[in-house]
């Protein structure tokens, strides 16, 4: 049977972990907090991210690392990508020779510019062929309560995929698909929050529809010119990593990225935003690092400028808005 070990016991990890076990796979939890733990491990429920779900009977969970890497096919990271150097650093030495490292985050390292792949590429000293990506539009609300999902499974190696799809196929409620464009699928997932957290400053100020589907259109363009410069497919961002999660981050009250930005954009300051919000929102952090990824490779993406200057450097959410209508146009085809 294939084992999987899933490090990270937030909402996302646990949910992913609980997917991977109702298609069977062996499947056991790491998690830092040992109350979480136990409850996941006894009582088959994670009461601060998922409360009330019941979780599968067969899913494992521990406080130990040697534990939970032991046989495992497949380790899965759900860790806030900011941490995922410092926490790789310390499980490096338990990893299974032959084992699959799978990232579910969603950001681009602060200091480095680094995707979530190079990261763990990179601090594992293993090839790109025993790193995959899961992405895609995944709103932990919708699926634990047994509404029908999709999601990207991204590897450059295709037997990997194969095996990845496998280990998380739940017909008919989880259905993974298979792109070997790992740039594309990271670059997808991590600036749709980006673009999130400007459709939700604009809601929160009483913006309409107009204004929504003018940034998402914008933002999927600022997606798709990066990904050009770093060398993805782009019929990726047409897809359920590119457009389908782009499209759900941005309009669902389910989303952290949109909902942390309506607050920003109602009058919050960041700090009771921050205090107010429970789970990481990656675009806060990631859009410094997604901006100076854009400027090393000559990238223009304004709606990312002004989100790093509204939530870094005390930019109004007014002054943002304004910034970006009077840009001057520039000749491009189609709107796009």
């Amino acid at each position: 049977m294939t084992k999987a070990a899933v490090f990270g016991t937030g909402s996302w990890g646990t949910t992913f972990a609980m997917i991977l076990a109702r298609a069977g796979t062996r499947t056991t939890l790491w998690g830092r907090r040992a109350e979480v733990v136990e409850a996941i491990d006894s009582r088959h429920e994670n009461p601060d991210y998922l409360p009330g779900v019941a979780l599968p009977e067969s899913l494992r969970a521990t406080t130990d690392p040697v534990e939970a890497l032991r046989g495992a096919d497949f380790v899965v990271l759900a860790v806030p990508s900011q941490t995922l150097r410092g926490n790789l650093i310390a499980w490096k030495p338990h990893l299974p020779p032959d084992a699959v490292l799978v990232s579910l985050m969603k950001g681009v390292e602060l200091g480095t510019t680094k995707r979530m792949s190079e990261v763990i590429c990179e601090v594992a000293e293993v090839p790109q062929e025993r790193v995959a990506v899961v992405s895609g539009p995944n709103l932990v609300g919708e699926i634990v309560r047994g509404q029908p999902a999709a999601a990207v499974v991204a590897c450059s190696d295709e037997r990997t995929m194969e095996r990845l799809q496998e280990a998380c196929h739940v017909p008919p409620w989880f259905r993974p698909y298979t792109n070997p464009d790992v740039v594309g699928v990271e670059l997808g997932g991590a600036v749709k929050n980006v673009i999130a957290l400007a459709v939700g400053v604009a809601a929160g100020m009483g913006m309409g529809d107009n204004v929504g589907a003018m940034l998402m259109t914008r933002g999927l363009a600022e997606i798709s010119r990066l990904g050009a410069a770093l060398g993805a497919d782009p019929h990726t961002f047409a897809g359920l990593a590119g457009m389908g999660d782009l499209v759900a981050t941005c309009i669902s009250p389910l989303s952290r990225n949109r909902t942390f930005g309506e607050n920003l954009g109602k009058g919050m300051t960041l700090a009771e935003v921050v205090a107010a919000t429970r789970q990481t929102a990656e675009g806060v952090k990631s859009c410094e690092s997604v901006l100076e990824l854009a400027t090393k490779h000559g990238v223009e993406m304004p709606i990312t400028e002004v989100v790093v200057a509204v939530v870094h450097d005390g930019m109004s959410p007014q002054e943002a808005g304004m910034l970006l209508m009077s840009r001057t146009p520039k000749p491009e085809r189609y709107g796009v």
